[in-house]
């Protein structure tokens, strides 16, 4: 932490040495850069040229800056709906997260920087993060917590950061298990295991699979190492095989020439921890026309919970804007270091993953503009606490505009006593009783919710006066244009819920575990298993509010035609293996065999029809489920298949989603392979989780 980025590995001869930086939705602690969406809106789009469009942009930016590492994207699984860092992942389900997290991967290295995939593994909560042990059996950790770093495996990531956390009563950055066996061993990956910051605890971990001490020291500038003389004394004492080093310096190189990073290079421009020192930041302007690509994510990660037809607006006479999330903080937007105080718009969560706005859009300024266009009159009310004045404020006004947010973060820094992980799923700053106070006194109340993830909103959903609901999620620097372009309907709204929004904190089937004080570690066992957020709603027949994969549009659509057929390959080179698998036998248990071709490629394939039968053009995110056979122990339905569909009115478009034996498998860790269950496969194919329009049977 001594040199200019939050992490450094100083040159060595001829070699130049490497800049870690955060963070997954821009570079940290640096000038005109981009304060991109957060992870959880860019998943919120279902889109995947859109995932991939941000880590471009990103990873250019990075580079631009002279990062050698960009440390994201964060693909922890939501399993705690209050769990604190969850903004900066891709949602509740292992599949849309490990869809985001390819892309992600393959843009932030397209634009020339090493992704580093994180945070490797079972870092689920921030209360006592380092001093917890997640408990996961072999199934589980591969079918849903693994995942999403296979397929950023599969798309190249150059590193992987482990967690603080214990597993299985080891920590997570000396685990054999799943840094050699599972992560270097079946996801066959090349590149290198560096630390979170702090998370490494003995010389010993190098056996254990990690490769890379951030920043270095045992405690922060302490000048003292785990590695360095003492690893240097484990190799010469022979506890430590020098070919073990070399194999973590190769692993780290290798990284370094993957993205032809000895070639013409950046020089770091900016200082990560003296920002304002003359000689150190060159106040290199990297953002180019990036704002374009965060307005487009902000409006399309915007998801349509409510509408009784008020939307989109029209040219309306007067326009209420109501809560302080409406308007500017009276610091501006970089007045809390890190983003930690929630005062006006909220558009990205607090910690480290964060980076300075160059300028925040907030709605109030964006909807004056298009007021003006609209020669439309416009009044405000930002106090939340002051429900008298908020009800007087939209007397007369043709729409009210209710602001509300929920706010969440790292940790380190603690925001109206909520420690990293929200205390509950409410809304803040008194947003319920606002809401209600608006709701009682005028008859069309538009909610507009900037949130980190779900909140609880039984107390005014289904007020009648609550006429339209957006969740906005967290849209970065151009938040207030991209609720214009929903609002006023330049954006048909196709964002979906990456989670499912309950009715009750308690219908969740994990919950935050609390309390420990002093060396005392936290037992925290996964016994939901499988069932996360849907699949747990599934199983046990709860009604959610709004279900996984929900949101609604301006127009609307109709399905139809659904075939399916099997795929076969001219290549039969893995035949045997195919046959193997078709008779139930799990895969072999080798280096790379769980990223095996022959196991990802397309086996089948699923079409249908999808038509706009509305009045404007909109875009449809078509979702396919997967029902296992009874006997194989999975969840009701399993997300398998997605794709956006832009269609303009009464058109039709024909979809095909791939399906392949990974995706009909499930984990035996008996036989430490993927297994096909006996049985039949059906499938549906809908809207969300909970509206499946077409079903059908894979022919296996």
């Amino acid at each position: 932490m001594g040199g200019l980025c939050v992490g450094n590995i100083p040159a060595i001869a001829d070699w130049p040495g490497l800049c870690l930086e955060d963070s997954p939705l821009g570079v940290r602690f640096a000038d005109f850069a981009t304060a991109f969406p957060a992870g959880v809106t860019v998943a919120s789009t279902w889109n995947r040229k859109l995932m991939r469009m941000r880590g471009q942009a990103m990873g250019a930016e990075f580079k631009g800056k002279g990062v050698h590492v960009a440390l994201g994207p964060m693909m922890n699984m939501g399993r705690i709906a209050q769990g604190g860092r969850n903004w900066e992942g891709f949602g509740a389900d292992p599949f849309l997260t490990g869809e985001a997290a390819y892309e992600t991967v393959l843009g932030l290295q397209d634009g020339g920087v090493q992704a580093c995939a994180k945070h490797y593994i079972n870092n689920e909560q921030e209360h006592r993060r380092q001093q917890e042990s997640s408990n996961v059996d072999d199934r589980t950790e591969h079918e849903i917590y693994v995942h999403p770093f296979m397929r950023s495996v599969m798309a190249g990531v150059a590193s992987v950061m482990c967690s603080y956390n214990q597993v299985n009563a080891t920590w997570a950055c000396e685990d054999d298990r799943t840094l050699n066996q599972i992560l270097k061993g079946e996801l066959g990956f090349q590149g290198y295991v560096m630390s979170d910051w702090g998370a490494h605890h003995s010389t010993l971990a190098a056996v254990g699979g990690l490769d890379m001490s951030m920043p270095g020291d045992i405690e922060f500038s302490s000048h003292t190492s785990w590695f360095g003389a003492n690893l240097t004394a484990y190799v010469q004492n022979g506890t430590i095989a020098e070919s073990r080093v070399n194999d973590m310096a190769e692993r780290v190189l290798a990284a370094w020439y993957l993205l032809d990073q000895d070639k013409n290079y950046p020089e770091v421009s900016f200082n990560a921890f003296f920002p304002h020192d003359p000689a150190t930041n060159s106040h290199v302007d990297v953002q180019d026309d990036h704002f374009k690509v965060v307005r487009q994510i902000g409006a399309a990660g915007t998801v349509l919970l409510k509408n009784n037809g008020v939307l989109p607006l029209s040219s309306p006479r007067s326009i209420a804007l109501i809560g302080n999330d409406a308007g500017p903080s009276s610091r501006g937007p970089n007045g809390y270091s890190d983003r930690g105080g929630d005062d006006g718009t909220l558009a990205m969560g607090w910690g480290s993953g964060t980076t300075d706005f160059p300028y925040l859009i907030t709605p109030l300024e964006a909807i004056q503009q298009r007021a003006r266009q609209d020669r439309s009159s416009v009044t405000w009310f930002l106090n939340n606490w002051d429900l008298a004045g908020a009800a007087a404020a939209v007397t007369d006004q043709e729409v009210a505009l209710v602001f509300v947010n929920a706010d969440s973060g790292e940790d380190y820094i603690t925001v109206d006593g909520n420690e990293g992980d929200r205390k509950n799923l409410t809304l803040w700053g008194n947003g319920e009783k606002l809401i209600n106070a608006v709701a009682a006194v005028h008859p069309n109340v538009v909610v507009v919710a900037h949130s980190v993830g779900p909140s609880i909103v039984e107390a005014w959903i289904e007020n009648p006066n609550v006429t339209a609901v957006l969740w906005a999620h967290l849209p970065g620097q151009e938040s207030g244009n991209s609720l214009v372009d929903v609002l006023y309907g330049a954006v048909n709204p196709s964002g979906r819920l990456p989670y499912t929004i309950a009715k009750s904190l308690a219908d969740y089937p994990a919950q935050l575990i609390t309390g420990g004080t002093g060396n005392q570690f936290l037992r925290i066992d996964y016994d939901e298993g499988l069932l996360i957020d849907y699949r747990h709603f599934d199983a046990n027949n709860i009604e959610p509010r709004f279900p996984f994969g929900f949101g609604l549009s301006y127009t609307t659509f109709a399905y139809s035609g659904v075939q399916v057929r099997a795929v076969h390959h001219a290549d039969r080179t893995s035949a045997a293996l195919e046959a193997a698998w078709a008779q139930g036998k799990a895969s072999p248990n080798v280096d790379g065999g769980s990223t095996a071709l022959w196991l990802h490629r397309p086996a089948f394939e699923v079409s249908f029809e999808v038509k706009n039968t509305g009045k404007v053009a909109g875009t449809e995110i078509a979702q396919l489920y997967l029902h296992f056979p009874a006997a194989a122990g999975e969840p009701p339905s399993v997300l398998r298949g997605f794709t956006d569909v832009l269609l303009k009115p009464h058109a039709s478009q024909r979809v095909t989603l791939a399906l392949s034996r990974y995706d009909l498998s499930v984990w035996d860790a008996a036989a430490q392979g993927w297994r096909k269950p006996a049985g039949a496969f059906t499938f549906s194919v809908g809207a969300s989780s909970r509206d499946l329009k077409l079903t059908g049977t894979i022919p296996v």
